[in-house]
């Protein structure tokens, strides 16, 4: 058995592509494409000669620093099929890799097509007689046939190509001038030539080839060390042949004449025809390589179940060699339909866009990983997060400087694409960054937490002793409108001592959350043992949080159970001693929340609980259940005077506090307050009253309060026990 596994471990090996073959030549056939044939002598004759090798020097700086970044992640894991989407999903999520990937295998598809054709335009200027679109058409058929024989094949093809182009350069480096001229240092005069960032623009795409040997991954031999190895030499020869070409085109021909004939090295070569062939082979070798790449990413795509499911069939590979001869049919149909219609232009920069979107992400991986230094992040190529960072920043302000629209199109594009994905909830095999950046998040955030009160900035973080969250899920829901996804919710549940162990705690945990989800929620879940729900509650407010961030509103039900009231009322005690608020929920099961449209504010004064339950209305009249409810702030007055300064003062406070809030001055008349409350509150779908702090008879107290609102609608009773002023949160 562990014989025959080394024995395919070893062919598949020997059937890898290497280093020079896999990711030079797709790499540096890519950089030397057409922008160098018919646009270096109009950027040298815009910007002269000094200008070039200054946007050269730029444009090959951000290439090489996303080059580094993309030899730290390559040395970091082993790379499989996909490439530049597969590294992404590994690092940042399959939402951000698969956002990417898509929008990387549209680009590298039509690439196909743009390159095809701009074959085929300077293939019938020679012969005239043929038709553009024919050509096009063959030529793409042609290309794809031989990437669907196999990728080694392809390869060998390039091997011609690079010669075809290496050719073309000898033949210009022993070219003549036109005439007699100077090397032109500045190019033309201002008033004629185009903006440098203009020019910079028009250059930069000639140095994103990068990528065409990085989607080479899962034919490599060793794609650890060939990746960032080819990637390398292909910059750096590039570079070299980019700084010498604009001394030769600056030597041999006036500012304006480089502007004007975008076949100006034809002229100047020793051997004309062959910057011909040279511009043939980029557009062919830069098509190659597109086709070669694209099936690529599409069948990593397909194999991570990123696609739809009717689209899964793309991921098959051949046997023996995984060539994706599917994928490779499929995006083949989709650059002949491009090319049939042929009209590309108003695309061509977004699919810059995209290229140049993927370099970005893939220094902000390599950034992220390299700053947060977690444990598994150990690349054999150790890049500081800085020059990650640099290559990100060159690669948006490029994109900005290239075409804003497109930037933004494509940028657009990739978000919804993310949503997408996030809204699927695919479940992945590895683990990636993200939990390590939330929790270098969470870790900064807890230690700036100061432990003094700040009421400006209190948000809620309730503790839902719920139970079963099914039994109780008005807790859940009237904790949530609270919340609205700004503060934090707990969803504790408390088991009896001795029926749980640590796996069943988690399997409990695990169920709820799913749960809560399910429902749309988004909390925290806690399981606990203890000798009842009380003591349950009582050590929550004792020992649950962590540092300065604990819970500091208790939300629960009220007990049903007389012979529970001792105990209860211990719980309530106990709780507000640890200065917690308490929130207590009596449901009225009948009506529950009714028509969410009405609620009573029973106000005795903004100190203790009258400043607290203006808050907790405020907060909900902003969640979506509760948005149009109109909410009253009621109070009973024993006679005109007071009812008289009540009504003074509560306007004063609703202007002051620009809370959308009515008020209500109930006059006595000899009637007791619960006879007023009974009567005025009866027909609201929930109602807010403020308990007195716990005293020496508390059971009691509660136990006649409760009988006394018996009747009212859904019922929550306010206990403020935080020493936070809460009639500063809201002014």
């Amino acid at each position: 058995m562990n014989g025959k596994q080394s024995n395919t471990s070893t062919d598949k090996k020997k059937q890898g592509l290497n280093t020079f073959g896999g990711v030079f030549t797709p790499s540096i056939l890519t950089i030397l494409g057409v922008i160098m044939y018919l646009r270096f002598g109009w950027v040298v004759g815009n910007v002269g000669l000094i200008g070039t090798l200054i946007i050269v020097t730029i444009s090959t700086s951000i290439t090489f620093l996303t080059s580094l970044s993309i030899a730290s992640i390559a040395t970091n894991q082993t790379v499989k099929t996909g490439g530049a989407y597969y590294m992404i999903s590994r690092s940042l999520g399959i939402e951000s890799g698969g956002a990417i990937g898509i929008s990387l295998y549209i680009a590298q598809t039509l690439s196909v097509a743009l390159y095809t054709l701009g074959f085929a335009e300077s293939f019938a200027s020679i012969f005239p007689a043929l038709n553009e679109t024919a050509v096009g058409l063959i030529v793409t058929l042609l290309i794809g046939i031989v990437a669907m024989i196999s990728a080694d094949v392809a390869i060998k093809t390039q091997f011609f190509i690079l010669a075809a182009i290496a050719i073309s350069l000898i033949s210009l480096i022993f070219g003549s001038p036109l005439e007699n001229t100077s090397i032109e240092m500045w190019g033309a005069p201002k008033s004629q030539s185009e903006g440098f960032w203009k020019v910079f623009a028009v250059f930069f795409p000639a140095v994103t080839g990068i990528m065409a040997g990085v989607n080479m991954s899962g034919d490599l031999k060793n794609p650890g060390k060939s990746i960032p190895k080819g990637t390398f030499m292909a910059v750096g020869a590039g570079y070299l042949i980019y700084m010498l070409l604009p001394i030769i085109l600056a030597g041999r021909a006036d500012a304006d004449t480089l502007i004007a004939d975008p076949l100006i090295m034809r002229k100047i070569s020793f051997w004309g025809d062959a910057i011909l062939l040279g511009v043939w082979g980029a557009t062919l070798s830069s098509a190659l390589g597109s086709i070669l790449g694209a099936p690529r990413v599409l069948q990593a795509l397909a194999r991570d179940r990123v696609l739809p499911k009717f689209m899964r069939f793309l991921g098959k590979g051949e046997k023996g060699t995984d060539n994706p001869r599917i994928g490779t049919i499929f995006s083949l149909v989709i650059a002949l339909l491009a090319v049939y219609f042929g009209k590309l232009d108003l695309i061509a920069p977004i699919l810059t866009m995209f290229f140049l979107t993927t370099y970005g992400v893939l220094n902000i991986s390599s950034a992220i990983e390299n700053f947060l230094g977690n444990p598994s992040f150990r690349p054999k190529f150790k890049v500081s997060w800085v020059f990650s960072l640099l290559g990100a920043i060159g690669c948006i302000a490029v994109m900005m400087l290239i075409n804003a629209l497109a930037t933004f199109v494509a940028m657009l594009f990739v978000v919804l694409v993310f949503f997408w994905i996030e809204r699927r909830q695919l479940k992945t095999h590895w683990g990636d960054v993200r939990q390590g950046l939330w929790m270098s998040l969470v870790r900064a955030g807890l230690m700036k937490i100061k432990r003094s009160e700040d009421p400006k900035n209190w948000y809620p973080h309730l503790m839902i002793l719920s139970g079963a969250p099914t039994k109780r899920w008005h807790l859940i829901a009237l904790s949530n409108a609270f919340v609205r996804s700004k503060g934090l919710m707990t969803v504790a549940s408390i088991v009896p001592s001795g029926t749980m162990n640590l796996e069943r705690q988690q399997s409990l945990e695990k169920n709820i959350r799913e749960f809560l989800l399910n429902k749309g929620i988004v909390g925290l879940v806690r399981v606990v043992s203890a000798p009842d729900p009380f003591e349950g509650g009582i050590r929550l407010a004792e020992v649950y949080g962590l540092g300065n961030l604990y819970p500091n509103t208790f939300v629960l039900g009220d007990t049903l159970e007389e012979s529970h009231l001792d105990r209860y009322a211990a719980m309530v005690t106990k709780i507000h001693e640890a200065k917690r608020n308490l929130l207590i929920v009596r449901d009225n099961e009948a009506q529950n929340f009714g028509d969410f449209k009405q609620i009573d504010i029973w106000w005795a004064g903004l100190k203790g609980n009258g400043a607290l339950m203006l808050v907790l209305g405020h907060l909900m009249s902003k969640s979506h259940d509760w948005r149009r409810a109109k909410i009253t702030i009621k109070f009973v007055a024993n006679e005109t005077s007071a009812a008289d300064d009540a009504t003074k003062n509560l306007d004063h406070m609703i202007a002051n506090m620009r809370i959308d809030m009515k008020k209500e001055i109930i006059l006595a008349n000899g009637r007791s307050f619960y006879d007023i409350l009974q009567e005025s509150s009866a027909q609201s779908d929930l109602v807010f009253l403020g308990l007195k702090a716990p005293d020496g008879n508390y059971r009691e107290y509660l136990k006649t309060f409760r009988a006394k609102t018996a009747n009212l609608p859904t019922t929550i009773y306010v206990l403020a026990g935080e020493t936070i002023d809460f009639s500063k949160v809201l002014t």
